[in-house]
């Protein structure tokens, strides 16, 4: 389906209430000096007061009040297109919030109020069966028999007459209830107040991975989609808004129909979705999109800054330093592998019950519940994506087929005893059940798919990422730590593809989800090529810890991770890195867990990450991270030079026009700060970058104004061509030639390079002409000595 015209870049805003429309409109001047055309709001729809992301949408049919409301977003678009600004808007189909007070979500009190009987029951995705037509709602902070002194009936005028109270909820009475003695009222709900740890096994609603907060909505269904993309596609019609970014379109039971109903109903506005592409994986070319929101072109590029050899080493180290099993962090595919038997056994064991139970109705009883658990259990943590595309009913398309029928054969192979039950699984799977189609089979089909795709977020990203640690930069959305590096022959064969299948997609390098920020992560990447220099730095600091009386470290994992996000700091804040050590040992759920915590443990790493790596070793990781510098920063200008000029649509993150140094959130979710507006007029109107801030932002300045001026050598039709160097260091240099006219150069593994004796007689052979550097200013021809062109820079830009 064709798609309007795409933005030359895009900024992305976190509005929220400590910065709202009007902020963000006063940001507007500066954001098109640097060279924007549009810019990429967070989601605006009515959220959970204060919510600082606004990912729990309680209202479709409002702007949210606390960011200034519908004129205030108006308001906001007037004023960037006073700027030559457009917007970008960030919306959520796959869940809406249960929040507290209740009543806020109205479709969902209704659904509380009135049952399956409702005129909203099919919003959300309920297993009516599974409870006796009741919703299970475990938001106890003990079991309901304990819990009841805490509840009472009260009057609430905002929820419209009397309701359920339980500290900050409120639920609502089935009609003719109000007046029953406590216990028996509660009973006769249409739902089951539980204990919250009940919710990993008995609750029957989906929700967004394993937040129980988060109800899963059912966009699949026409009046549905009508009611919750009414408000968006009113303000695309009005021109308030131009483009769209889909939350998890994996959450979705089919996401291509899903994008085909879109982009009838935006008139096949610019969109892209948040699809996490493995290395290999395509994007489904039915998709009615314009392309990815941008990981899989982060991965390529962190890999470009990242030495295989040394990654290979610092793993080898990590596996001797920790002592971590193979399983347990020593090595990434036993790693990951066992991270998912345990999500899938325990997080997500009500999602594998709701599998059961339909596997059970649609012909499957006869294998018996123990062993439908684990043949569904084998046969998901074997998908090696996200998840399979098989629409209910199917059929299935070929690469589905082979990935679940692989999938099948390993299961097979590691459970045996379930061979039957295994292939009973599969066929449901790819829609092709033994004993014919039906709702049932149909219902599985699609909740396989969309349970692998939480199974993979939890398991790879938030479990396995925070126990296979040698090096940080690699656990990272988009990322596969198994294959750190990228090849340039990779990179420009990625970047051709890009350019010939979503010329339009779109690029990132930091983004709200992000675990690290660019700059830090491009940091770490260093120590890829000195990993000897790493290992003898970290096994000092277990010495200097005993001269300098600190408190020990709880474990060797725990030292490891710490100093290594120290150094992708830089320095060592208590307040930043404290929370951010707690939440990596918490998900790695190796000796504690969110809903498990381990006290003293956790005080131990309180007590050494805030008296040792913030304390008495801060100036120490200070200097190493300084001793980095000169190599980080050529990585850091490298990464952002060819993300904004590679193929597809740049997403800049607020912010990281500078150097940004941001942790997983919600390190990197505060408000915008204060533009760099008086430095980039200077900048714009002569002045000489100076020092590595200044720099970055010169060169984001340039490449932006460039692609937003120029869309002849950066747009949608313009060509791609790789460059080569020649020379003993032709492998440290990446460039290529966009539209003839624009010429990207960069270095790569700086520190490698300088250790073989620097460029020598490297040249990059330039396209016939003169070619200008808009960075530095030389004018270049014919066959150029990359030291030449390199002397003042580690990157250029040059145009003919």
């Amino acid at each position: 389906m064709s798609q309007t015209p795409a933005p030359s870049a895009t900024y992305r805003i976190q509005v929220q209430p400590g910065f709202t429309f009007a902020q963000a409109a006063a940001a507007a001047p500066y954001l098109a000096r640097l060279g924007v055309s549009h810019l990429h709001l967070s989601p605006v729809l009515e959220a959970v007061p204060g919510s600082t992301h606004g990912y729990d949408v309680v209202d479709h049919t409002r702007i949210r009040a606390e960011l200034g409301g519908e004129q205030g977003l108006r308001d906001l678009s007037r004023t960037a297109r006073e700027h030559g600004l457009g917007l970008v808007l960030d919306i959520v189909p796959n869940h809406m919030a249960v929040p507290a007070p209740e009543h806020l979500n109205a479709p969902l009190w209704a659904v509380l109020r009135d049952g399956p009987g409702s005129a909203y029951a099919d919003w959300f995705d309920i297993d009516w069966a599974a409870l006796g037509g009741k919703v299970l709602l475990p938001v106890l902070g003990e079991p309901l028999p304990d819990a009841l002194g805490a509840l009472s009936v009260v009057s609430d005028k905002a929820a419209g007459g009397k309701v359920l109270r339980y500290y900050d909820h409120r639920f609502p009475l089935r009609p003719g209830t109000e007046d029953l003695p406590l216990p028996e009222l509660v009973e006769t709900q249409w739902y089951t107040l539980a204990y919250w740890r009940t919710a990993r096994t008995d609750l029957n609603y989906r929700r967004f991975f394993t937040i129980s907060d988060l109800i899963a909505v059912r966009v699949e269904r026409p009046e549905v989609f009508e009611a919750t993309h009414a408000t968006v596609l009113r303000l695309l019609r009005d021109g308030v808004a131009d483009g769209l970014r889909i939350d998890h379109p994996d959450g979705l039971a089919d996401p291509a129909g899903y994008l085909r109903l879109l982009a009838e109903a935006s008139g096949g506005r610019w969109t892209v979705v948040e699809k996490i592409l493995q290395p290999d994986e395509p994007l489904p070319a039915d998709w009615a999109c314009a392309g990815t929101t941008g990981y899989d072109a982060l991965d390529r590029i962190d890999g470009l800054f990242t030495d295989p050899e040394g990654a290979a080493a610092l793993d080898a180290f990590h596996r001797d330093y920790t002592g971590a099993d193979d399983d347990r962090g020593g090595r990434w595919a036993p790693t990951a592998r066992r991270a998912a038997h345990r999500v899938v056994s325990g997080d997500l064991t009500a999602e594998v019950a709701r599998l059961r139970r339909a596997a059970e109705r649609a012909g499957g009883r006869a294998y018996g519940p123990e062993a439908l658990d684990g043949a569904i259990r084998e046969l998901l943590v074997r998908v090696p994506v996200y998840r399979p595309y098989v629409p209910a009913g199917g059929p299935a398309d070929a690469v589905d087929e082979v990935m679940l029928e692989q999938a099948a054969g390993q299961a097979r192979a590691a459970a045996p005893e379930l061979g039957d039950a295994v292939d009973f699984v599969r066929d449901l799977a790819l829609a092709r059940p033994a004993t014919g189609r039906s709702a049932d089979a149909d219902d599985f089909t699609v909740r396989f798919a969309q349970v692998a795709s939480a199974l993979h977020a939890k398991s790879v990203e938030d479990t396995a990422f925070y126990r296979y640690t040698p090096l940080l930069s690699l656990c990272e959305v988009g990322r596969d730590p198994g294959r750190p590096a990228t090849p340039p022959a990779d990179f420009h064969a990625y970047c051709a593809r890009v350019q010939r299948e979503w010329p339009a997609t779109g690029t990132v390098l930091s983004t709200h989800d992000t675990k690290r920020s660019a700059d830090l992560r491009l940091r770490l990447a260093v120590l890829s090529e000195l990993p000897e220099v790493w290992r003898e730095w970290l096994e000092l600091r277990e010495e200097r810890e005993a001269e300098l009386d600190c408190p020990p470290a709880p474990d060797r994992q725990v030292r490891y991770t710490t100093y290594q996000t120290g150094v992708g700091l830089g320095s060592c804040d208590p307040e930043r890195l404290v929370p951010t050590v707690l939440k990596a040992v918490r998900e790695a759920g190796l000796h504690t867990t969110w809903t498990e915590q381990d006290e003293a443990y956790e005080k131990a790493v309180t007590d050494f990450v805030d008296r040792g790596p913030c304390g008495a070793q801060a100036h120490d990781i200070s200097e190493f991270a300084g001793r980095l510098h000169p190599y980080a920063t050529a990585n850091s200008l490298g990464a952002a030079l060819l993300h904004l000029t590679m193929p597809g649509v740049p997403d800049v993150y607020q912010g990281t026009e500078l150097p940004v140094h941001t942790l997983v959130d919600p390190d990197n979710r505060g408000p915008m700060a204060g533009g760099a507006g008086g430095t980039l007029d200077g900048l714009l109107s002569g002045q000489r970058p100076r020092g590595a801030d200044e720099a970055k932002l010169w060169l984001t300045a340039v490449a932006l104004r460039l692609r937003r001026d120029h869309p002849q050598w950066y747009g949608t039709a313009a060509a791609y061509d790789p460059l080569a160097a020649d020379g003993p260091a032709a492998e440290h240099c990446v460039a290529f030639v966009r539209g003839g006219g624009a010429l990207t150069a960069v270095t790569r593994l700086s520190r490698r390079l300088e250790q073989a004796g620097g460029w020598r007689d490297t040249v990059l052979p330039l396209p016939p002409g003169d070619w200008t550097d808009r960075l530095g200013g030389g004018t270049y021809r014919g066959r150029v000595p990359l030291a030449e062109l390199f002397a003042d820079s580690p990157v250029a830009l040059l145009t003919r």
